[in-house]
């Protein structure tokens, strides 16, 4: 086996044991970035020569120091909306282009103690706004399946990086489903925790209500390793809590015990024929082992996208007030202060950016704030209680990951509507701030099939389970072909 195949725990668990070195590792790393990135384009900065020191300064570390590292050696790229003093933090956005952060992300420097290698950012939608990574303002990111399709967003750089296996594992972020439904369109697993459980301090944010970082991984294990390392109360992150965090059992599922929801409101309309059919054997196959599937209902989910594009956007126009050509990022000349704002705006911010300032600049203004913000967030109370009520009666939740499978290149950007249904069935996690993972369910087609799995607030330990077991019920079909390479 090439190292570009083994899991982040194997890897770590190799270099703690000096069977493998980090340096090695690394080498074999960047040489598979240097033949497959051209074709997917998942990274916007590469430090390949700090990544190389990062390893060899693993490699001189005492043997004591050395096997106490959870990622000793293992390669990670970050999403580049999470500040990096080494690398530039962009967003993927011309109005921050060039900017390094003063400090590191807080998991980012979780992730550095634990002994992980930052090999670069990566490429993704505009400050997180999109569902295709078509809106970075740099470059497109290929799916690694098929390089005329999305990766999907606004994680697509991680997601892609990880299927091309550049590296084991990446950092994401979800706002309404941006680590899950890329998870989805690339046969990797992507996971949501619970909302405050992993620190955003560092995060540039788009939503702050809804945003929360995440794995993406080759499989729950390793999601559930990088879980491990970032979670945990942060005093620098307002909103993260002080809980302890909740790992996966060992043990294996016992099918029987457990009850799974499905919605009925989550129907046929608008769900791909090939999505439809493998959610119905998954229940197929997991009914043959004992599990009780049950129909719950969860009936405000019909205005999740609403509320969804209400309060996300309301915020946004907040957050990105900032970035106003005055103390860093990109600065356009004007004849005087509010000429400057103006053109440093409408040069620096993309169309996508734009329109969901505007539409959150709208429903927070006088006269409409009731209509439309209040509104929305009284929707998001139901969403909430609609889980809360599911919850009494099952363990967890199944669904699609997405409605579809992954899309060509252009197929949704001139509809933003269509784009924003891509995420219907993620969005109400976020809303409701509950866990939720994505597990690939094989191939139509030739392209992935992801499920996803709600849990409850604080749920994560019985939710990596159950993802875990259905994981060895249902296998991988393997790994996207990259020129001629498995």
């Amino acid at each position: 086996m090439r190292i570009y195949e083994m899991t982040a725990g194997d890897i770590a668990s190799k270099v703690r044991r000096k069977d493998l070195s980090a340096t090695e590792c690394m080498e074999e790393i960047a040489e598979r970035i240097g033949r497959v990135e051209p074709s997917v384009g998942a990274f916007l900065h590469l430090n390949l020569d700090e990544a190389m020191r990062q390893a060899r300064a693993i490699d001189n570390l005492p043997s004591g120091e050395r096997e106490r590292l959870p990622l000793a050696g293992v390669p990670v790229a970050v999403k580049d909306n999470m500040a990096t003093q080494s690398m530039p933090t962009t967003a993927a956005s011309k109005i921050l282009e060039g900017f390094v952060a003063p400090y590191d992300a807080t998991v980012v420097s979780r992730l550095q103690h634990a002994g992980a290698v930052i090999v670069g950012k990566t490429n993704m939608d505009e400050f997180a706004m999109g569902s295709s990574t078509e809106h970075s303002a740099y470059q497109l990111t290929r799916n690694p399946w098929d390089r005329d399709r999305v990766p999907g967003g606004s994680s697509g750089g991680s997601a892609a990086a990880v299927a091309a296996q550049m590296v084991p594992v990446a950092l994401g972020s979800d706002t309404g489903g941006s680590i899950r439904q890329p998870a989805s369109y690339c046969g990797v697993t992507g996971f949501k925790p619970t909302y405050g459980r992993v620190s955003r301090y560092g995060l540039i944010a788009f939503a702050s209500s809804l945003d929360q970082i995440g794995p993406l991984a080759r499989n729950v294990d390793d999601a559930s390793l990088i879980y491990e390392v970032i979670a945990g109360y942060d005093p620098l992150d307002a909103s993260s809590l002080r809980v302890e965090k909740a790992l996966p059992k060992a043990t294996d599922v016992s099918w029987a015990n457990v009850r799974i929801g499905v919605p009925k409101q989550y129907g046929s309309s608008g769900l791909d024929a090939s999505v439809q059919a493998r959610l119905a054997e998954v229940i197929s196959r997991l009914e043959s082992q004992g599990a009780s599937v049950v129909e719950v209902s969860l009936p405000h989910t019909e205005y999740a996208i609403a509320a969804y594009y209400l309060v996300a956007p309301a915020e946004a126009s907040s957050n990105l007030s900032r970035f106003d050509g005055v103390r860093y990022g990109y600065r356009a000349s004007g004849a005087d202060l509010l000429e400057m704002y103006e053109n440093t705006r409408a040069q620096g911010f993309g169309e996508e950016v734009k329109r969901r300032i505007l539409l959150g600049t709208h429903a927070l203004s006088a006269g409409y704030y009731d209509a439309y913000y209040l509104k929305a967030q009284k929707i998001r109370t139901l969403i909430r209680q609609d889980f809360e009520q599911a919850f009494a009666a099952v363990d967890v939740i199944l669904t699609p990951t997405t409605p579809d499978l992954a899309f060509r290149f252009g197929e949704k950007s001139q509809d933003p509507l269509q784009m924003y249904l891509s995420d219907v069935y993620t969005v109400t996690a976020n809303l409701a701030g509950i866990p939720a993972i994505s597990t690939p369910a094989g191939l139509a087609g030739g392209l992935p099939v992801g499920m996803q799995w709600l849990g409850p607030i604080m749920g994560e330990e019985s939710l990596l389970h159950i993802a875990r077991g259905f994981e060895k019920l249902w296998p991988s079909e393997g790994w996207p072909a990259l020129g001629g390479e498995a």
